[in-house]
Order: C-alpha cells, then sequence, then structure tokens
C-alpha cells in the first residue's frame, strides 16, 4: 500500500504562477513568434468530399504580389506517414495525391510575403475535380464498418437470461451530435531549418508527439526535431495531434529555405484539427422489482474518417459503471467522407455517459424509484470486471454529499411538479466515472548553489494549471518556498512527458517529478552524509526531510543544513536528477485503479410556451483523489460543467447531408454558452488521495463535463415530461 507524504502546502489554492505574464502579454503563443525572413502560408481547401483532382491551375496566384511558392500534390515532396501514438494512428501525410475525402481537405497551399497576400493568393488557386457522391451517411450500403475497434467490446454473464428474470425492463435509443473542440487560440506553426535540424512552434497539447511525428515524417532523429510551446491557448483536444497543416508548414519551409507560418482561420478550425463524433447508441436495462439490475446492453455507432482513427468507444465505459452480473458492451465505428473526428474532452465517456444514465433515469421512473436510491442500490464496491477493491473511490459520498447541497431530498418524484409563473422546473442528477489513465512520463530537477531550484519535463499546460500545480509540488517535495522554484514545461529538448489529456498528466507527470525531486534531494545527501563537517554526516535517505530550503534529520531538526552550504562547500554552481514515472501494474498491486468519480445535479427551468431551457443550478461533487491546488482544480470542473451545458443544450457541428460541407464553422452561427447561459455552479471535493501513484491524484480534467448532459437531460425530463433522447437539446423538441 502507498504511504503519503504530508505535504502541508499542497492542496492550497496558490494563484497561477503564470499568471502575471498571461495578463501583462508577457506570455507567447505559437502565433505570437515570428522569425527573420519568415514567409506566411494559406490553405486552399477542397470543395468537393469525395472524388479525384483532375486539374489545378495556380499560375494566377504564382504571380500575384508577394507570392514565393503555391505547393499541391503536384509538388509536395513524398512525406511519410507519422507513427503510431498511445491514442492511435497519425493521420495520413498531406497533399501526397489526387484523392478527395472530405470536404476542406488541404489541397494547395500558397506562400507569400505576408499572411494576407497568402490569403488573397489562396482564393486564385482552380481546382478541377471530378467528383464522386461522397458516403456521408453510416446507413449507406458503400460505408466500411469497423467492429471492436479498440478490442473492448465486453460481455459476462448471460445477457438474454438477466433480462429474462428482470421484473422490469427499458429500452431506448440515444444520438449525440458533432461537436467541435474549438479553443480560443487558432491553432498556428512557425517552422525553421538550420541545416537538418527543425525548429517548430506549435500549438499542441503533446510536443513529445509531434516531435516524434515530424522526425519520422522527414526522416529525422528525434533529436534533430525541437518542439517549442510553452503556453497554448486552449485545446479540448485538439491539439493531440500532429495535424497536416503542422506538416506543411514544416515541409514548405524546408523547401524554400527559410521559415514559414501558418495561422488557422476560425472556419479551418473545424476542418483541420477534430471534432467529437456524433453516434448512435441503445441501452437496454433489466431489473429486479427492488431495482438491482440484472441485465445491461450498451451498442453504440459512431463516424469515423475515411482514412484516419480515432479511440472513442462509447460503450466501454459501461462495463464498470454499476453493479450487474450480466452485461454485453458493444461499439462500432463507420468510415465517411468526413474531416477526421478526434478526442474532445472527455472523449467517449462524455456521449457513452449520457446514454447510460438517461437510460437510469428511465428505468428509475418505471420502477416508481428515487433515481438517486436506484443509483445506490447498484453501487459497485469492487470493480465489476475485475472483482478487484478500488485503488479509490468515494462515488457514494460524492452522491450523497451531492443530494444533501442540492436539497434532493425535496424533489418531487413526478415530473411536470414544480412550477414558477409560466416556467416549468426540473431536477435531475447522473452519476460520473472517468477511467484511469497513466502515461510513463520523464522529469529533471535541478537545485543551483545559490539556493533555487529548476523543475523541468517536456510537458505542457493547455490552461489547466500545470505550471501551478507542478510548481507547488516541487517546492514542497524540495523544501523550499514556491518563489525559489521555476518549472520548464513545453519544449520537446526537455525530459519527455505524455500528452494534457485523458485526465492523466498530471499523475504521470507529478509522480516523475516525486522522483526526480527525491533523487536530487538523495544527490544532495551523498555529497553531506560522507563528508565529516556536515551536519547529515552518516545520514540516510530515510532519516532526513527537505524543508525551509534544507535538508535535515528527522530525530533532530537542528542536525541539518542548507542546499547552499552543501553545493558551495563542495564547490559546486548546481546539482541535477532525473526522475521518472511509469503506470502501476493493478495486478500487481491487487487492486483496480479507479480513475475519477462525481456526481452532478442540475436544476433548470423551461418555459412552457417557447421550449426554452435555463439551467439554474447545477452541484458537482468530485472525487479526484488528492486535490493538488484546489483554486485551479475548482476552475477545471466549472470549465467542464460548461462544457457539459454546450453539449446538452447549444453545440452541433451540422454537415450538409448532401454536399459534406460543415455549414456553421464560425462562432456566428455555431452556438457556445456565454455568461449569461451559466448560473453559479457549485463545485465540492470528497476522497482519499489514490493509491496508483505516490502523489494520489486521480486528475480532473474530463469528470466535471462527464455526467452533465445526462443531469440536465433528466432535469428537463422532470420539469416537462417530455424525454428527450437525443442532443443538443431544442426548444422544437419540447414544443
Amino acid at each position: 500500500m502507498t504511504t503519503f507524504q504530508t505535504l502541508p502546502f499542497i492542496g492550497t489554492g496558490l494563484s497561477r504562477v503564470d499568471g502575471p505574464r498571461k495578463v501583462s502579454g508577457q506570455a507567447l503563443y505559437s502565433s505570437d513568434f515570428s522569425a527573420a525572413g519568415q514567409a506566411h502560408a494559406a490553405l486552399v481547401r477542397s470543395t468537393i468530399a469525395a472524388g479525384r483532382i483532375t486539374a489545378i491551375d495556380a499560375s494566377v496566384a504564382e504571380s500575384a504580389p508577394g507570392v514565393v511558392k503555391v505547393f499541391s500534390h503536384l509538388s509536395t515532396p513524398p512525406l511519410a506517414r507519422g507513427p503510431m501514438t498511445p491514442l492511435g494512428a497519425s493521420p495520413p501525410a498531406p497533399m501526397q495525391d489526387d484523392r478527395v475525402l472530405h470536404h476542406a481537405q488541404h489541397v494547395a497551399l500558397v506562400v507569400a510575403e505576408t499572411r494576407e497576400q497568402a490569403d488573397a493568393a489562396a482564393a486564385l488557386v482552380r481546382v478541377e475535380y471530378a467528383a464522386a457522391e461522397p458516403v456521408l451517411d453510416p446507413d449507406d450500403p458503400r460505408a466500411v464498418t469497423v467492429d471492436n475497434p479498440w478490442g473492448l467490446d465486453h460481455e459476462r454473464g448471460d445477457l438474454v437470461a438477466g433480462l429474462a428474470a428482470a421484473h422490469v425492463t427499458v429500452e431506448a435509443e440515444y444520438s449525440t451530435s458533432d461537436n467541435t473542440n474549438n479553443p480560443l487560440g487558432l491553432f498556428a506553426t512557425l517552422a525553421e531549418w538550420d541545416g537538418d535540424r527543425l525548429t517548430v512552434h506549435d500549438s499542441t497539447q503533446w510536443p513529445s508527439m509531434v516531435q516524434e511525428t515530424l522526425a519520422a515524417v522527414f526522416g529525422l532523429p528525434e533529436e534533430s526535431v525541437r518542439v517549442l510551446s510553452p503556453f497554448v491557448g486552449g485545446g479540448f483536444g485538439a491539439g493531440l495531434r500532429a495535424w497536416p497543416h503542422v506538416i506543411l508548414a514544416a515541409m514548405a519551409a524546408r523547401e524554400l529555405g527559410r521559415p514559414v507560418k501558418i495561422v488557422l482561420t476560425r472556419p479551418q478550425m473545424f476542418t483541420s484539427v477534430g471534432h467529437r463524433p456524433k453516434g448512435v447508441q441503445r441501452v437496454r436495462l433489466g431489473a429486479s422489482a427492488d431495482g438491482r439490475l440484472l441485465a445491461l446492453e450498451h451498442r453504440s455507432r459512431s463516424l469515423l474518417a475515411v482514412d484516419d482513427d480515432d479511440y472513442e468507444p462509447f460503450a466501454a465505459g459501461s462495463a464498470a459503471a454499476y453493479a450487474c452480473p450480466n452485461i454485453r458492451t458493444w461499439d462500432q465505428q463507420v468510415r465517411v467522407n468526413i474531416p477526421a473526428p478526434v478526442s474532445m474532452r472527455a472523449p467517449a465517456e462524455a456521449q457513452g455517459n449520457f446514454a447510460l444514465e438517461s437510460a437510469m433515469d428511465e428505468l428509475a421512473l418505471a420502477l416508481r424509484m428515487d433515481p438517486l436510491d436506484l443509483r445506490l442500490r447498484n453501487y459497485a464496491d469492487t470493480h465489476p470486471g475485475l472483482g478487484l477493491p478500488w485503488s479509490g473511490k468515494a462515488l457514494r459520498e460524492c452522491y450523497t454529499v451531492g443530494a444533501e447541497r442540492f436539497g434532493w431530498s425535496r424533489r418531487p418524484a413526478e415530473p411536470r411538479t414544480l412550477r414558477d409563473g409560466h416556467w416549468l422546473v426540473g431536477q435531475g442528477m447522473a452519476g460520473v466515472s472517468y477511467p484511469w489513465y497513466q502515461a510513463p512520463c520523464r522529469a529533471r530537477a535541478t537545485v543551483a548553489a545559490d539556493g533555487r531550484a529548476t523543475v523541468s519535463s517536456a510537458a505542457i499546460d493547455i490552461g489547466t494549471g500545470t505550471y501551478t500545480v507542478m510548481t507547488q509540488l516541487s517546492a514542497e517535495l524540495l523544501g523550499l518556498p514556491p518563489e525559489r522554484v521555476r518549472f520548464d514545461l513545453g519544449d520537446s529538448d526537455l525530459p519527455k512527458a505524455p500528452q494534457a489529456g485523458g485526465s492523466g498528466l498530471t499523475g504521470a507527470l507529478g509522480s516523475a517529478v516525486h522522483d526526480a525531486c527525491a533523487r536530487l534531494i538523495g544527490a544532495v545527501l551523498d555529497l553531506a552524509r560522507d563528508d565529516p563537517g556536515s551536519p547529515l554526516h552518516g545520514s540516510a535517505p530515510a532519516d532526513v526531510i527537505a524543508t525551509g530550503g534544507r535538508i535535515q534529520r528527522r530525530d533532530d531538526p537542528d542536525r541539518g543544513e542548507t542546499y547552499t552550504a552543501v553545493l558551495t562547500r563542495h564547490g559546486l554552481p548546481e546539482l541535477t536528477a532525473e526522475g521518472s514515472s511509469t503506470p502501476a501494474d493493478p495486478h500487481r498491486l491487487g487492486m483496480a485503479p479507479a480513475g475519477s468519480f462525481g456526481a452532478h445535479f442540475a436544476e433548470v427551468r423551461v418555459d412552457e410556451d417557447l421550449g426554452l431551457v435555463r439551467v439554474t443550478r447545477v452541484v458537482s461533487v468530485i472525487d479526484g483523489g488528492r486535490i493538488l491546488n484546489e483554486k485551479t482544480a475548482t476552475s477545471q470542473i466549472i470549465g467542464g460543467v460548461i462544457g457539459g451545458i454546450g453539449m446538452a443544450l447549444f453545440e452541433d457541428t451540422v454537415t450538409d447531408p448532401a454536399t459534406g460541407r460543415i455549414t456553421n464553422a464560425t462562432f456566428g452561427d455555431y452556438l457556445v454558452p456565454v455568461h449569461a447561459d451559466i448560473p453559479d455552479l457549485d463545485v465540492t471535493f470528497v476522497g482519499e488521495p489514490d493509491r496508483m501513484n505516490p502523489i494520489g491524484t486521480k486528475g480532473v480534467g474530463e469528470v466535471g463535463l462527464v455526467g452533465v448532459a445526462a443531469a440536465i437531460a433528466n432535469a428537463v425530463h422532470h420539469a416537462t415530461g417530455v424525454r428527450v433522447r437525443s442532443l443538443p437539446i431544442t426548444l422544437d423538441a419540447l414544443l
């Protein structure tokens, strides 16, 4: 069992250490960087969704003011496809042939002296096509299906027997729409070559992956590629790939022998950097008269690009959500002519939870049972599939604390009971889980003779607070005040780190930092232990602690000395140690990795005449393990809840079923929640440090979004008596 170190300052709401740089304009994003002699690139996108390019006339564009060159598949050199990553295969190399696989595919790249000149010339490129009829409907017989794409389909017990024994069964179909990530910062890339050395400033959530991809595409050793991304204007999963525009910028810079910069437009963000795929799910539940689940079947069908892959197993999470003896989950993806889907905050779980938790609400109604009581009755005290105790699970506490804070006990059982004038009032809830994820990670820790420390890793901060929490953690572990610690990230030349995604970075990076700092303290102690003149002479690592800028004996605080004293006496300007972390083995530890848990309680008002839905309250109680910084963690949950409100009521990326063109690819047409749509959000954390890593964290990036859509949909039903099974919930469904 893991023993957790007492960290007295961890958990406090330290303000963001990068905040002053951001509010003063000193934080530089990829679009802010420039290089001497740089050119600017603009994309030409296809106007068909399927077919072939028969001709490209770039003569007018190439003679336009400032134009340097126009690249197409006719002039782009051969490029290798990127490597397999932990999140799936890299996308195909761009502009390698005449095929068109989706509307707005990159078919040419115009490079000019200024961005305005490149944009103007891009409009002058003429492309002719032999159009084919696109496959846009998953029921099209030409569509290629991929069954069990990730090997996660699950079956245990006897589903047919469980359904036959059930006193009550419910079965329903649920659908979710395409959503687009739409971070505030437009994605940008600046590529510069120095001989065979490539340096790229990029909007990414994973510098090490972009480094690996570019090295593979251009046939370089990884150490010849450097990817810099100190600040990213959001990502929500869109930054988990090296997208074609990144490769094209590097290609053009190499071919032209000068730096090339590209900044995507907002419409291009809708077609160039992924989206949450829509899908249809069917859930069938069977329960005994007292509400015990006897059977659970969850089947999903979602969309996939023609020549790409996306990790999106909607149904997989249902296999471990509740204590149920007979379960079958099944996922299928269908290849159609659309831009590549990609992970978007809470991938798969956001969609799958909406279906499962809506179905649980329907089952509670059929049983005439309180929805919260139904979930508690089917609470999984151990992992349903592995039979192991959880590494840490406070979901029951999430339910009970949330119900108390929300006032759930005062909720009338019957729909259409609560009213305020012409507003129908409804209350709903949903249980939440987000699976455990951790990847290997490395970190480096250095202490200087002046008593200051620098800790670093090639991780990223997409606005979640990584700079801050890792500064806090490093300071605690080294026994230094936070203002004497600097954390460096966003540079692939630093020790390799995984992506900021999947709610796994804090656990992976924090564990690597934990190891690096422990090794650094050990290295300092090695100097002192063999020094007869040191108060720490003869001390072992277990005998000492780091605090107040010094290492001291546990049994005698007066026996100690500062980092400065040790290094100065040995004539060293600094001392460095590297550390690493690897995912824990659940079977070796004898426990199931818990991931994060939570419960969302929502109240809505629905205009009886207009069908207008307003969210008036959301209470979220989260088990995120040890919370390193309650201020930034609360912001994470608030952001997730807002994303969940968007998914439930607003967001829908609409594709023309005839042409494959996205019809609302602007912020004027694609609806997202604004301040007036968001009520005060009540966030509470419960639970204990998790035992799967030495710092006890679970991750809170996704758990704030999962379940919000279901809680709102359940509240809408409670208000109106109308069960809406498709997202977003629009007023026409309630009239």
